[in-house]
C-alpha cells in the first residue's frame, strides 16, 4: 500500500531520510526514539508508554507475521474480561514508524492483516526504505530529537514551522499520561472462593500484560486512572504502571504516592512507576540522551550479582545519588551502569526501571510480581490475624 508514494524522515538537526510510505497516507510529528527488538512489533506499537513517539525499528525486516487483529474491524482480540489477548492496548498508540524493509506478504497463523493496512486503519503513517540502523546511530551520538514522517508533497518540520529545539517541551506537560490513562475505575474480580487481595492498578498507560500478569495469579485488580484519589478505596497493595511522558508531569501521581508511603501496604512500581515511587521518596529524575528500549537489556540485581535480560521502554531514569535516607539501589543497567531499581530499606515499598511482565521481551523476571503478591498475601493474612485476636 502506497509502494510508490515517497515519503521522507526529517529530524530537528536537518538531517533527512528519503524512503516511501506505507500505512496512513498523512504526515506527522513527534519524538525519535529507537527499539533494538528483533520481534514483538505489535505488542511494541501498541504500548502505551510509546504514545506520542516516532518509533525506529532497529531491525531491517517489519511485518513478515503480520498483526493479530480482527481482520473485519482492525481492532484487537479481547478476552472475557475485555483485556487484549495479544496486544498491550486496544490501539496502536506510536505517532509513527520508521523500518528498513516492510512485508506485504506475512504469514502467520494467528495473522489477521498486514502491518500496512493495521497502521492504515489506524491513522499512522510508516516510512520503509531507511537505513534505521544509520539512523539509531546519529541519535545514539546527537540524543533523542524531535522530528517528521513527510508523506508526499506535505510540508516539512521548516515549512510547517514545528521545529523545535532540544528544550522545548514535546506538548503540554502531563498530556501523554492523561491521554494513555483510563478515563474512569474499573474492577476486574479475581475467580475463585477464596478472599483474593485487592490491589490498586494505578493506569498511567499500563501494558495490559501487567493486568493479565496480576489477573492470572488470583488478585483482584483495581484499575483507576493516573489522577485518581486513592483515599478510601479498600485494598491490599498498591501498583504504580508504566506509561509515557517525563514523570515529573504526574504531580497528582506522585502525591498520591507520597501518601501511600505513610501507609504499610505493599507498593510496586514499573518503569514510569518506578520514577513516580522514587519521586515521591524525595529523589529526582533526568533524561537520557536515547533511553533504553528494546527486549535485550540486561540489569544486575544487586547484592546477588545476578543478571538478567530484561524488556524496556522508557526514556527517563531516577538519579541515584538522589535516593534519600531509607532507599537503596536495587538493580542497575549493565550497559551504562543508570539505576534500574529502588527499594526501601524501611517498608515494603520496591519498582524497577525494566518490565518484568516482558511482552515482548523475556519475562524472566516476572517471579519480581509474584514476591509482590506473596508480601501481599502475608501482610492481608497478619492484618485478619490481628484483628480476629483484638
Amino acid at each position: 500500500m502506497h509502494r510508490t508514494t515517497p515519503a521522507r524522515l526529517e529530524l530537528e538537526d536537518g538531517s533527512s531520510y528519503e524512503g516511501r510510505a506505507f500505512g496512513a497516507a498523512l504526515s506527522t510529528s513527534g519524538e525519535v526514539v529507537f527499539t533494538t527488538g528483533m520481534a514483538g512489533y505489535p505488542q511494541s506499537l501498541s504500548d502505551p508508554s510509546y504514545r506520542g513517539q516516532i518509533l525506529v525499528s532497529t531491525y531491517p525486516l517489519a511485518g513478515n507475521y503480520g498483526v493479530p487483529v480482527d481482520p473485519r474491524t482492525m481492532s484487537a482480540l479481547l478476552d472475557e474480561r475485555g483485556v487484549p489477548l495479544h496486544l498491550e492496548s486496544e490501539r496502536v498508540q506510536v505517532s509513527g514508524l520508521v523500518v528498513s524493509e516492510a512485508c506485504e506478504r506475512p504469514s502467520h497463523h494467528a495473522s489477521g492483516a498486514t502491518l500496512s493496512a493495521w497502521l492504515e486503519a489506524s491513522g499512522v503513517p510508516g516510512i520503509a526504505g531507511v537505513d534505521t540502523r544509520a539512523l539509531a546511530q546519529r541519535l545514539r551520538e546527537r540524543g533523542t530529537m524531535r522530528g517528521a514522517i513527510v508523506v508526499g508533497g506535505h510540508a516539512g518540520l521548516a515549512e510547517a514551522g514545528t521545529t523545535r529545539s532540544p528544550e522545548a517541551p514535546a506538548c503540554e506537560p502531563g498530556r501523554e499520561v492523561a491521554e494513555a490513562s483510563p478515563r474512569g475505575v474499573r474492577v476486574y474480580e479475581a475467580a475463585g472462593a477464596e478472599r483474593a487481595p485487592r490491589i490498586v492498578l494505578v493506569d498511567c498507560g499500563a501494558k495490559a500484560n501487567l493486568l493479565r500478569c496480576l489477573l492470572s495469579r488470583g488478585a483482584t485488580v483495581i484499575r483507576v486512572p493516573w489522577d485518581h484519589d486513592l483515599s478510601g478505596i479498600e485494598h491490599d497493595g498498591l501498583f504504580l504502571s508504566n506509561g509515557p511522558g517525563d514523570p515529573k508531569a504526574c504531580a497528582k501521581t506522585i502525591a498520591a504516592a507520597r501518601r501511600a508511603l505513610r501507609g504499610d501496604k505493599p507498593i510496586f512500581g514499573v518503569c514510569l512507576g518506578n520514577q513516580i515511587l522514587a519521586l515521591a521518596a524525595g529523589a529526582d529524575t533526568y533524561k537520557l540522551p536515547y533511553g533504553h528500549r528494546g527486549q535485550n537489556q540486561p540489569c544486575v540485581e544487586l547484592g546477588t550479582g545476578r543478571c538478567h535480560i530484561t524488556s524496556q521502554n522508557h526514556g527517563y531514569a531516577v538519579k541515584e545519588d538522589s535516593l534519600p535516607r531509607g532507599w537503596e539501589p536495587w538493580f542497575r543497567n549493565a550497559n551504562d551502569g543508570t539505576l534500574e531499581g529502588v527499594a526501601s530499606t524501611e517498608g515494603p515499598f520496591r519498582a524497577v526501571q525494566f518490565h518484568p511482565e516482558g511482552c515482548p521481551g523475556p519475562r524472566d523476571t516476572e517471579y519480581l510480581i509474584d514476591g509482590f503478591l506473596g508480601e501481599v498475601r502475608a501482610r492481608a493474612r497478619l492484618g485478619i490475624a490481628e484483628r480476629e485476636t483484638a
